[in-house]
């Protein structure tokens, strides 16, 4: 491999270079050897191994780097919702250097969630903003109020000002968040999504309403976490709306939560070709401690059920990037983009792993965060079990 690096006038002078191991590129086929480097926050060359020098210097060796993992489904909103948990515990220090809040925040606190949650940490934290105005502040059944719970145009308003952190919207379609609301707060975070152009992620759970009425108001981009959960109902007692949903661009996202990944609904899953489209955690302060632990133990629970390490690595970087609609700066190690890395290490040895409803599976491999950049910035993970 050559040296690629990015044009500049100047001589070539790095802040960070890492060497020695394998960039694991979702827009690569595999991994492959190189040393990348990084300047200014950004990536900007890669070589042959030993080609490139910097100030700061990442041995990589036995190592895989990748880009920075986003979780597309978290919730960091503390100390403000009973749920949030501080987003650097769940994002830098495991790994992780986008985290995307999903529906704490509505558009009555957004100015206390940015000031104290997205510009105070180091992790980059993103918003699917709640439909409903009150967003989790105020408890968990955030509209069972009805129409009073939704305020559609200082939803638009957040989501036409903030463009670079307010990436969608997000709205919970299960009976025991809606009262007697059924599908209109869907039909009210479409209505929205649509005039601003920006998907709409959905909360699947306890019908009603109907997992088939839910998945036939929703179209290209559009995200329906928690896919493969093993509440009665679910994607097996709406499989013929799946498939229509799937084909005309719907995601099918993990969002394992304390009670939303089932090993034998995502085995069964599988196995009829709904593949998740994106791996995520749900990660709040009733689940940290387990069963979900963390973004790479819940990439781990996939390696168990057949997917490849490079299969995971992509629906955690390039995938959710894509629905965000920043494939642009993240998700890729292409020249030019955030360097933000995920470092990770593929251990041989059995690991036992339990989904949320205490079923157990073993994989013979696993992943392990090794080191974090965010930004040019190097951190050093903490341990996570699980």
């Amino acid at each position: 491999m050559a040296v690629h690096a990015a044009p500049t006038a100047g001589p070539q002078r790095f802040d960070l270079v890492v060497s020695g191991g394998l960039l694991a590129d979702p827009l690569r086929p595999e991994p492959f050897a190189g040393d990348l480097a990084v300047r200014g926050g950004r990536i900007v060359a890669t070589g042959e191994p030993g080609t490139l020098d910097a100030e700061e210097r990442v041995d990589a060796t036995g190592l895989l780097v990748a880009p920075g993992l986003i979780d597309l489904h978290s919730h960091v909103y503390a100390p403000r919702t009973s749920l949030g948990v501080p987003a650097d515990t769940v994002g830098v220090e495991q790994g992780v250097t986008t985290l995307v809040d999903a529906g704490s925040c509505g558009s009555d606190h957004w100015d206390d969630f940015a000031g104290n949650v997205v510009n105070a940490a180091e992790t980059r934290v993103l918003s699917w903003l709640n439909i409903s105005r009150h967003g989790l502040v105020h408890g968990r059944t955030e509209l069972a109020g009805g129409p009073g719970d939704i305020d559609e145009v200082a939803t638009e308003k957040l989501l036409r000002e903030h463009p670079d952190r307010v990436r969608g919207i997000k709205v919970r379609m299960s009976s025991s968040v809606l009262g007697d609301s059924g599908l209109a707060p869907l039909r009210a975070a479409k209505r929205v999504a649509a005039r601003v152009g920006r998907p709409v992620m959905v909360h699947v759970g306890n019908e009603p309403p109907r997992l088939a009425d839910v998945l036939d108001l929703l179209g290209e981009g559009d995200v329906v976490t928690h896919a493969f959960h093993g509440k009665p109902g679910g994607l097996f007692g709406s499989e013929d709306a799946a498939r229509r949903a799937v084909a005309r661009g719907v995601h099918l996202d993990v969002g394992h939560g304390s009670a939303s990944l089932s090993f034998a609904t995502a085995e069964r899953a599988l196995a009829a070709g709904f593949s998740p489209h994106t791996i995520s955690t749900d990660v709040h302060v009733g689940n940290v401690a387990g069963p979900v632990h963390s973004l790479v133990t819940t990439l781990n629970k996939l390696l168990t059920l057949g997917l490849s390490p490079h299969q995971v690595i992509r629906r955690a970087t390039l995938h959710p990037a894509q629905v965000l609609g920043l494939d642009d700066e993240l998700g890729t190690l292409r020249l030019g983009t955030a360097a933000d890395l995920t470092l990770l290490r593929l251990t041989e040895g059995p690991l036992t792993l339990t989904d949320a409803g205490g079923d157990t599976r073993t994989t013979r491999t696993h992943l392990e965060a090794a080191l974090t950049v965010r930004a040019g910035r190097v951190h050093t993970p903490k341990a996570s079990t699980g």
